[in-house]
């Protein structure tokens, strides 16, 4: 293996094309092809599949390229600091369920730790996905909740996959509800008080297990459900349709706007929202920025 049959992967899956791949390298196409070649025959796998419609990659395939770009990411950081290399676009994703402080911490990376040329994603996605990105290194954090129902469960998942569990905070729950809600006028509320209004959560796709709700309490009894993808979805929704979600009640105004609110909810559970990590790989310098960013907003369970 060489640092370059790496870079000639990445690229390949960057444009989904060798031909594009090679031209953009500057290499002949047979080069390319022939070192990907190489690199599958020495690790005994298929990196992409190759057929009419072009080039894919396979699901060990996947897992490889996030081990991929580790390798390069890491080997740049080292020639910008040993050689004066100039630095390169600067790289960075994080795997999240839908909180404020996530995205806030995530604006603030942006505004203050980075340089001219960067490529940075914000994937606010499925509980299972979120495991999934940063089990094979395609984010370098990721950040979701536990609480009783769900922890045997998601932990099991979380170490089966390579993983560690660092908890952030504690919060109680909460209910997000639109500021002229009729439930807006109680500082707290019950599941009773909840019933006659329409409950929506977060789509959670083929993995659609209670256990992976971004909701607690998402067994509870409900007649009226409205399954939404995002956060803006939601919000609207609560808003125009006097709906309400279960949550931490962590939530940044500035980014959300201020028909949202929270109120507390009468119950007897919590979410302990952390983040999660590849188990024996030390964290980027970004990461780990990002994380003091992250301790440092949710001090005090106050965003």
């Amino acid at each position: 293996m060489t640092l370059k049959q790496l870079q000639y992967v990445i690229k390949v899956a960057e444009t989904g094309s060798v031909t594009e791949a090679a031209k953009s390298l500057y290499i002949a196409q047979p080069s390319l092809t022939s070192a990907i070649h190489e690199l599958e025959k020495e690790y005994r796998i298929n990196i992409f599949t190759r057929s009419n419609k072009g080039i894919k990659l396979t699901a060990e395939g996947d897992e490889f390229l996030g081990y991929a770009r580790q390798v390069i990411e890491q080997t740049n950081l080292i020639e910008e600091r040993y050689n004066g290399k100039a630095p390169g676009k600067q790289r960075f994703c994080v795997s999240s369920q839908h909180y404020s402080f996530v995205v806030e911490a995530f604006v603030e990376l942006l505004k203050e730790h980075i340089g001219d040329k960067y490529e940075f994603h914000m994937r606010e996605t499925q509980t299972y996905e979120i495991i999934n990105d940063v089990a094979h290194l395609r984010s370098e954090i990721g950040v979701l909740y536990l609480n009783r129902f769900n922890e045997t469960v998601i932990k099991k998942v979380i170490k089966d996959n390579g993983l560690v569990f660092h908890t952030l905070f504690i919060a109680e729950p909460h209910v997000f509800i639109g500021k002229n809600s009729p439930l807006a006028e109680k500082d707290i509320l019950t599941l009773e008080d909840l019933k006659p209004y329409p409950r929506l959560s977060y789509e959670q796709g083929s993995h659609n297990s209670f256990y992976f709700s971004e909701e607690i309490l998402s067994v509870t009894d409900c007649d009226k459900e409205i399954v939404v993808c995002d956060r803006a979805t939601l919000f609207n929704l609560l808003v125009g349709l006097n709906g309400y979600t279960i949550c931490s009640g962590v939530i940044n105004e500035e980014l959300n706007g201020s028909n949202i609110i929270a109120r507390t909810l009468d119950v007897d559970d919590y979410m302990e929202i952390g983040y999660i990590l590849p188990s024996g790989i030390h964290p980027s310098y970004l990461t780990s920025v990002y994380i003091d960013i992250l301790k440092r907003l949710t001090v005090g369970n106050i965003d």
